[in-house]
């Protein structure tokens, strides 16, 4: 005899699943480097720099601030060394800047900055229209960089764009980015965010890409989750990826952002969606959605654009 079981009682199954592992979660705010890094109208480095000091007042415990890449490349990100130089760093928050190569590093060392990120992608397509590097050459210089930084403690975090497809290529190997994954933690990375570049990814496809990892590190505390909302699957994966264990999340105020290099992927997930569902399910994170709000607003209306948040959207009208 077959035992029926509820739709109640798998959900709260999936729950207790999610619980089991921690039940606080740790959300990387990227709208400042991420989230502006595209956008075409140059944001004064003032406007910046009082978004950046609001996030710190949100709860929030890491904000990616920057990024020291050449300026004729990303023109967003000339001002990345005044940026770190005025914000006002508190010092139980983490702000890191994203370093492409040992320029980067150099320049970000100048600026006393005290963690960084280094990126790679498990698509040589991709790696070569975004990098102008092949994925044996952008492993290189990420080594050089990672033992560099961590000679003058510098905290390094990993990531790994395209990890379930790829603009040019399709589908990706799961292969090629439990390599990645495995080379950036044997170099120093104390964690590594994968992203799912354009959107495409579903539960089940990043639950294959995480259930892989476990082969890499039985420990899930060092890989984090980078979903953007192209195809609506943003909240899907998180909650897929909270069920195998995953407690970081990277997300951007109002959905800000979107890869120049992927036709039609939209912005990174909101954070105001992602709080909304974790404090939904009782899991802490320490960010006071409210405050979260406010600053999607206040950005969005500087970019003189639509807040991309459908919890934002909800929370508002409930006040107005």
């Amino acid at each position: 005899m077959f035992k029926i079981i509820s739709k109640n009682n798998i959900h709260n199954f999936s729950v207790k699943r999610i619980r089991s592992v921690s039940n606080f979660v740790k959300v990387v705010e990227v709208g400042p480097r991420d989230g502006l890094q595209n956008e075409r109208h140059i944001v004064p480095t003032e406007v910046k720099v009082e978004f950046i000091n609001k996030l710190s007042d949100s709860g929030l415990k890491n904000i990616e601030v920057t990024s020291f890449v050449s300026p004729k490349w990303i023109p967003q990100m000339a001002d990345s060394a005044q940026i770190y130089q005025k914000i006002n760093k508190k010092p139980n928050i983490s702000y890191p800047v994203l370093v492409p190569n040992m320029k980067g590093l150099e320049d970000a060392m100048k600026v006393n900055v005290r963690e960084i990120a280094i990126f790679l992608a498990a698509s040589e397509t991709f790696s070569r229209k975004n990098t102008n590097c092949s994925i044996d050459n952008s492993m290189k210089i990420a080594k050089t960089v990672i033992e560099e930084a961590l000679k003058h403690d510098i905290k390094v975090r990993g990531y790994i764009s395209c990890i379930v497809g790829c603009p040019y290529e399709g589908q990706i190997q799961t292969k090629a980015v439990t390599n990645l994954a495995a080379f950036m933690l044997q170099c120093g990375c104390y964690e590594i965010s994968l992203g799912d570049t354009i959107g495409v990814g579903s539960p089940n496809k990043v639950k294959n890409v995480l259930h892989e990892l476990e082969h890499v590190s039985n420990d899930m505390n060092k890989f984090a989750i980078h979903c953007h909302d192209t195809y609506g699957q943003a909240l899907v994966n998180i909650y897929a990826s909270l069920e195998c264990g995953i407690r970081t999340f990277d997300s951007s105020v109002a959905g800000l952002g979107g890869c120049p290099y992927a036709a039609g992927a939209s912005g990174n997930v909101a954070t105001e969606d992602l709080l909304y569902l974790l404090h939904g399910e009782n899991l802490e994170t320490g960010v006071d959605l409210n405050k979260i709000v406010k600053i999607g607003e206040f950005i969005s209306s500087q970019l003189q654009k639509q807040n991309q948040s459908k919890a934002a959207a909800a929370i508002l009208a409930k006040k107005s």
